[in-house]
C-alpha cells in the first residue's frame, strides 16, 4: 500500500513551512543581489570591447540566461507550493513534516524529516516523502517495522521515535 502526502490539485507541490520560507528567501536573493551582480558583470564585460569576439561577455550572457531560468523555475515552484502541516493529533505517527528516529537493517540510527521531493536533502536528514523509503515509512507508528522494496531486496526499517 503506497502512501503519499495529500496534494490539493493538479501540479501542486507539497512543502513544509520551512521549505516554503527557504524557497522565498532563495528567490529574493536571486532576484535582488543575484541580478545586480549579473548586471555588474555584464557591464564590466561590455567595457572590454568588441562584443562579437568578447568571450567574457558571451559567458556572462549565458550565465544570465541560467540565472533567469533558475528564477523562473523557483517562481513556478512557489506558485504550485502547498504547505502541508503535520497533524498534531497524530504524535506517534511518522507523517509529512514530522521528524522520526529510524533504525535501518544494519542497526544504524537515522533522524529523518519527511518533506516534499524538492526539499529532500539526505545530508541534512530531509527524506522525500515520494522516495521508496519515504513512502514505506509514511503513516508508520512508533515501534513498527516497515518493509521497503529495494533493488537489492526487501529491507526492514523500524520507527523508534517520532519527534
Amino acid at each position: 500500500m503506497e502512501k503519499e502526502p495529500e496534494k490539493t490539485g493538479a501540479g501542486s507541490e507539497p512543502i513544509t513551512a520551512e521549505g516554503l520560507e527557504a524557497l522565498k528567501n532563495e528567490v529574493s536573493e536571486l532576484e535582488g543581489p543575484g541580478r545586480e551582480a549579473m548586471a555588474e558583470r555584464l557591464k564590466s564585460a561590455r567595457a572590454l570591447g568588441d562584443l562579437k569576439e568578447n568571450a567574457e561577455y558571451h559567458i556572462a550572457k549565458d550565465d544570465q540566461a541560467h540565472l533567469e531560468t533558475r528564477i523562473r523555475r523557483l517562481r513556478d515552484r512557489l506558485n504550485n507550493a502547498v504547505v502541508v502541516e503535520a497533524d498534531p493529533g497524530e504524535s506517534g505517527v511518522f507523517s509529512f513534516g514530522r521528524t522520526a528516529e529510524v533504525v535501518d537493517p544494519s542497526g544504524k540510527r537515522h533522524r529523518w524529516t519527511l518533506v516534499g521531493s524538492t526539499e529532500a536533502d539526505m545530508s541534512r536528514g530531509m527524506l522525500s516523502a515520494e522516495s521508496p523509503i519515504g513512502m514505506a515509512l509514511m503513516g508508520g507508528k512508533v515501534g513498527e517495522d516497515l518493509a521497503v522494496e529495494t533493488p537489492g531486496g526487501t529491507r526492514s526499517y523500524r520507527i523508534e521515535k517520532v519527534v
